[in-house]
């Protein structure tokens, strides 16, 4: 099949890119970048330079690419993030998600793509109540901290807007937390989470009950590999095995890079330091099953647990 993939130079996009092609199909990479093109190429695909933002230029690339399938990988998160400014740090993200998403259905439809598959994010958007590990068929916050309101609502109208495209089988893939090459939590090279536990300015919050999900990147982008081929219209959340409270994978991963235990602070302490949508991740959030993933898009995970990726597999 032609697949047609925007966001090809991002951290998962380099790891997925290459899985496709592998697969036997041919790859369009979008690129807002024309310096990255032989990035492109090198990954095996054919480039293609475009901003996302720009619905006339996103009609042409993907009506001259004229794929099967569109992969909606498209993020701006290279920059650090700063959690007291957590919607500033989401801000072009967030219009990825809303007007880029627009901009790839409107063109996907024209050239009538057979599938759509996006990228969502099965951290801290479920509802922070209930139990602590939460399935595709469980509710979104529907009152999501206002430090994170705008950020939640660019993730509900973009799970929204694919999997209610009625023309084409819209695949929505929640990730959990990525850790490993190219990301924020990284060793080669040295990712701002890693250097940020080393300085044991990453400390725990409050009780540190929140439940965070992680996945591998190579495991992400074999999910998204299988996505492109299999799974009925839906969402899908793509994480490990093992959900776990920060205050039990944080001294693991600091143990993991050679770093001393993460210092705590009371919420309150938290909430002035980090403000108050690290004081929500370090406490409230719930984690996430991948049991769907696995049973419908045939994906089993390498890392089957943040246990075994830290120790083996930041580099």
């Amino acid at each position: 099949m032609k697949v047609f993939v925007a966001g090809a130079t991002g951290a998962l996009g380099r790891q997925l890119v290459p899985r496709i092609v592998a697969d036997g199909h041919e790859v369009v990479g979008m690129t807002s970048k024309p310096d990255k093109q032989d990035l492109v190429r090198g990954l095996g695909a054919r480039p293609v330079v475009a901003d996302a933002l720009d619905p006339d230029a996103v009609a042409q690339a993907v009506a001259r690419a004229e794929p099967e399938v569109i992969v909606h990988q498209l993020t701006a998160l290279s920059g650090s993030l700063d959690m007291r400014k957590f919607e500033q740090s989401f801000a072009l993200t967030n219009r990825l998600r809303t007007e880029g998403t627009d901009h790839l259905l409107a063109a996907g439809r024209a050239v009538e793509v057979q599938r759509f598959v996006a990228q969502s994010y099965a951290g801290w958007p479920f509802a922070r109540t209930g139990g602590p590990v939460k399935t595709e068929d469980d509710p979104l916050d529907p009152t999501p901290a206002d430090a994170m309101r705008e950020t939640h609502e660019a993730i509900r109208y973009l799970e929204e807007a694919v999997t209610g495209a009625g023309w084409t089988e819209g695949v929505v893939l929640r990730y959990g937390g990525f850790y490993g090459p190219g990301t924020s939590f990284s060793l080669n090279p040295e990712g701002e989470h890693i250097e940020l536990i080393r300085k044991r300015k990453f400390p725990i919050v409050g009780r540190g009950d929140g439940v965070w999900s992680f996945v591998h990147i190579e495991d992400a982008a074999t999910a998204t590999a299988a996505a492109v081929e299999h799974g009925k219209r839906g969402l899908y959340n793509v994480v490990d095995d093992e959900p776990a409270p920060v205050r039990e994978w944080l001294p693991a991963a600091a143990e993991a890079v050679g770093a001393r235990k993460p210092m705590r602070l009371p919420r309150w302490v938290g909430r002035l330091a980090a403000g108050e949508a690290a004081v929500v991740m370090m406490n409230e959030v719930r984690g996430a099953s991948n049991a769907k993933a696995k049973r419908e898009l045939g994906w089993q995970p390498r890392y089957s647990s943040w246990r075994q990726g830290f120790a083996n597999g930041l580099g």
